[in-house]
Formats: C-alpha cells, structure tokens, sequence
C-alpha cells in the first residue's frame, strides 16, 4: 500500500463522513440559530428549549435521508472493498 493510496482513503472517508452528516448538522445549526433568535428576542432561558427541537429535528431527517445516507456509505464501502486485491502489490 503506497502512501497515495493511504491518502486517498483517507480522503474519501472524510468525505463520505462529511457528506452524509450534513443533512443533519445543517438543520440542527438553522434550527439553533433560529431558537436562539426566539430566545434573544424574548428573553426566555430555557435550555430544553434549544435541545429538545434539535433532537428532533435530527432524528426526523435521519429517518428521511437514511436511503441516500446508506447509498452514500454502501458505494463507499464496495469501492474500498474493490481495492484490496491491489493492496498486496
């Protein structure tokens, strides 16, 4: 295994990682960022208040994004096992 090819799954994995948790930090960011605005502008300090919608909000689009996150980490996992009978070289 040549140091390119170390990089390279590394790279990958990174960002297979990245793209398939972005549905769910992106929302959870929008949705604090917004709770935040309520809070500020009313003065409420209720910190369920920002944690129970986010938890929320996560769970409901892992559950509608799991069939495109699973297509994501499947051709991942198939393209890494493609490549080990070249590792031995």
């Amino acid at each position: 295994m040549t140091e390119q090819m170390v990089v390279y799954l590394f790279r990958e994995a990174f960002y297979t990682t990245l793209l398939v948790s972005a549905p769910m930090l992106l929302l959870s960011l929008i949705v604090g960022l917004l709770i935040a605005i309520f809070q500020a502008a009313t003065s409420i300090q209720e910190i369920t208040l920002t944690f129970v919608p986010k938890i929320i909000i996560v769970a409901i689009v892992a559950v509608l994004t799991l069939p495109w996150m699973m297509e994501i980490m499947i051709t991942f996992t198939v393209n890494v096992f493609n490549q080990i009978p070249g590792l031995g070289h």
